[in-house]
């Protein structure tokens, strides 16, 4: 765990302090709606549908005891006695007052935490790998080059206010589990034929309105240089990307416009002048950076036989939500905020409280926030897992969907955002319970299934194996199904890519049956048990899916033109 030396401290007490000023003048009318906007997205604080809604940091993914304990207090406090944590790895609260938040904010920095570039045109919090540390198949522990990054880019004067908000994700791992290729900046770490760490540089991807790919525009990047070639890319961005036009100032859009060989061209060039600048990094930095880590104090331990524990319950779960660690005798643990009936990441007071204690006892007093929006215990002992799945059963956490359909990824949609066209959760709920029958997940196998309430594309529908976009027509919800999206590198041989729409749109009621007849069609057409829904997809294009959900070609056309006539 991550802890504040001085400055840190002093840097988010500062900005308590400052937005509590902004928000007293602008309650007592001294600062315009205008004004004040810019203030509050800096510190995380959007006006969503009903209320508005406090966007709070967690970096990386990473969180001690002590400050999900902080997060179930104001939870209880300032909200609704619960949170919703986001793709992003934060957390959202949606009741706040707008008057309460600064002490919010004030009770947040007594456990070093904040909601500073939570929103706005800046860097936005930077993600990673929810294994990172504990993955077998590591190459460099993300967090503490995701700790320079953060350092980096807090307040970086120079880009404070970008075109675009700007995200960038670090994977450290060989497989790819914090899907780089779908970010402004993706960087991904490798070695060289001398086994020297750098990182292969993916710049220009994105989901959302357009959603495209990252590009690779550097191979190898050496270790060293990681701060100034991020920051030659910004400058490139900085400079020439789009300010006139919200739908066009990503910086995805201005790689597609200049074509990824100019723009590495100018990136290349402007990174030549500050090459061996003051942000190159030197050892020592990152010593001093890894040295701020509290590290667990491992066991010398041997590994278990899990299998031949023979209690009733406890192989599935095994078998979903536990994952192999670097250490003997130890496994990673997924609490799997995904039981039928509950909205997709959303967590109570209560459980948080109880996960706490749960990481107190079992995993070194600290947790991680997954994008996929469950909460990962790291460090558990082999020999705790029956008790930790005996209490994580009590209190709903151990439904065991890892990686099937039923583990949706979903946005709060329409119930909650001002933005969203449709309702998420409601359409999330209905296909579990479709769906809860768990010997009948098990022999579908894996499934990523996504859920956006627009096209912003919070929930990441356009790289769901089955993703599901809420659509607006004539001011009815209707949602709009792609498949074959698939987030990244997760398994050798699997790449990012992204869904195709297999037709018109469909109202809320059907979308249950139509990822059933989805399904359906994956089961005739899959060549053995191990291929998943998307691999066939893949191997046998969409057309087949489109048949078995439509009917014939008539058929289609009969539903495309009635469609018409609704919209």
């Amino acid at each position: 765990m991550y802890r504040y030396d001085e400055i840190d401290q002093r840097l988010v007490d500062e900005r308590v302090r400052q937005f509590r000023g902004q928000t007293e003048r602008f309650l007592a009318g001294q600062l315009s709606e205008d004004e004040f906007r810019a203030l509050r997205l800096r510190n995380g604080l959007y006006i969503q549908r009903y209320a508005p809604m406090l966007r709070i940091a967690i970096p990386y993914g990473l969180l001690s005891t002590r400050q999900l304990r902080k997060l179930a207090d104001i939870s209880r406090k300032y909200d609704r006695g619960y949170g919703h944590f986001s793709t992003r790895q934060n957390l959202q609260l949606n009741w706040p007052k707008l008057e309460q938040v600064p002490e919010m904010l004030a009770e947040l920095a007594t456990v070093q935490m904040h909601a500073i570039q939570t929103s706005g045109n800046s860097f936005r919090n930077v993600t990673t790998d929810h294994f990172a540390g504990v993955a077998q198949d590591e190459i460099v522990d993300s967090f503490v080059w995701c700790e320079i990054i953060r350092q980096w880019s807090t307040f970086h004067p120079e880009f404070s206010f970008l075109p675009r908000k700007f995200k960038i994700a670090l994977n450290g791992a060989r497989a790819d589990r914090a899907a780089v290729e779908v970010h402004d900046i993706g960087l991904h770490a490798v070695r060289d034929e001398r086994g020297e760490v750098g990182f292969r540089v993916l710049v220009g991807g994105g989901l959302g309105r357009t959603p495209i790919i990252g590009v690779v525009i550097r191979e190898f990047l050496p270790w060293p240089h990681l701060l100034t070639y991020l920051e030659a890319i910004l400058r490139v961005y900085n400079r020439y990307g789009r300010r006139d036009n919200i739908h066009k100032a990503r910086i995805k859009i201005l790689v597609k416009e200049r074509g990824p060989d100019r723009f590495r061209e100018e990136v290349e060039a402007e990174w030549a002048q500050i090459k061996d600048g003051p942000a190159t990094l030197i050892a020592e930095e990152i010593e001093r950076v890894a040295a701020r880590f509290t590290r667990p104090a491992y066991e010398r331990l041997a590994n278990l036989d899990l299998g031949a524990i023979a209690v009733p319950g406890f192989a599935a779960w095994v078998k979903r939500n536990v994952h192999p660690h670097k250490r003997p005798g130890y496994a990673a643990v997924t609490l799997s905020l995904k039981k039928t009936g509950v909205p997709p990441g959303d967590v109570t007071a209560d459980q948080m409280d109880a996960i706490a204690d749960l990481a107190d006892r079992y995993s070194f007093g600290e947790l991680r926030v997954s994008h996929e929006q469950n909460l990962v215990l790291a460090d558990v002992r082999q020999r705790d897992l029956v008790e930790v799945w005996r209490e994580a059963r009590e209190l709903g956490l151990a439904t065991p969907n890892l990686g099937l359909l039923t583990n949706i990824i979903s946005c709060p949609g329409g119930d909650f955002c001002a933005l969203a066209n449709a309702k998420s959760i409601p359409v999330a709920e209905a296909i579990q319970r479709r769906f809860d029958d768990l010997d009948y997940l098990h022999d579908i196998g894996e499934l990523d299934l996504n859920i956006s309430g627009c096209m912003n594309a919070c929930g990441h529908h356009h790289v769901g194996h089955i993703g599901i976009l809420g659509v607006d027509k004539n001011g009815e919800e209707w949602y709009q199904i792609e498949i074959g999206g698939n987030q990244g590198e997760t398994r050798p041989g699997a790449k990012a890519a992204l869904g195709k729409v297999i037709g018109p749109s469909f109202a809320r009621a059907d979308v249950p049956l139509v990822v059933e007849k989805l399904i359906g069609c994956y089961l005739e057409r899959r060549d053995s048990d191990a291929e998943r829904f998307v691999d066939v997809v893949h191997r046998i294009g969409v057309e087949p899916f489109k048949e078995q959900v439509y009917g014939n070609a008539d058929q289609r056309a009969a539903r495309h033109h009635r469609e018409r006539a609704v919209a």
